[in-house]
């Protein structure tokens, strides 16, 4: 299954999906299954792809 467009994550946002993907994959889980898991992570904890600069969707309080 293609993977959508990663070009709008910060490149720290890059470096913790590769992180969470590669542990799961220690843990035994397939490699697509990882890295699906691992974006999935990285959108929950940020809500999603952010151009650098605060151009990102605000949270309202």
């Amino acid at each position: 299954m293609p993977q959508g467009d990663k070009s709008k994550y910060t490149d720290k946002q890059k470096r913790q999906a590769e992180h969470i993907e590669e542990s799961y994959e220690k843990k035994g889980v397939s490699k697509d299954e990882a890295e699906a898991r691992a974006w999935a992570t990285v959108n929950k904890n940020d809500g999603g792809g952010k151009l650098p600069g605060g151009s990102g969707r605000k949270q309202g309080h």
